[in-house]
């Protein structure tokens, strides 16, 4: 079993900054939400297909994978994304 390790240092100071900008935090869930509130729908809402959390760490990877790769073909095309990965 593995322990969940979280790094509260510093928790404090980002509080301040959020105290005296709290737009960031609004352009912060615009920004970052849109990417995985689409990939928790690809997921079907609800849970992750394995079990274990180095399994569910590779599906989460393949899922992001998939969402990056489908925005390079939107922005730069499929020809230019496929050159670029001949480069």
């Amino acid at each position: 079993m593995h322990a969940v390790v979280r790094n509260y240092s510093g928790a404090g100071a980002k509080q301040q900054r959020l105290d005296r900008q709290p737009e960031m935090m609004r352009v912060r869930r615009q920004t970052v939400e849109h990417p995985f509130g689409t990939i928790k729908h690809w997921m079907g809402w609800t849970h992750f297909l394995t079990k274990t959390l180095a399994r569910v760490r590779t599906e989460m990877s393949l899922h992001v994978l998939a969402y990056n790769l489908k925005r390079v073909m939107r922005i730069l095309g499929i020809g230019e994304m496929m050159r670029a990965m001949r480069a």
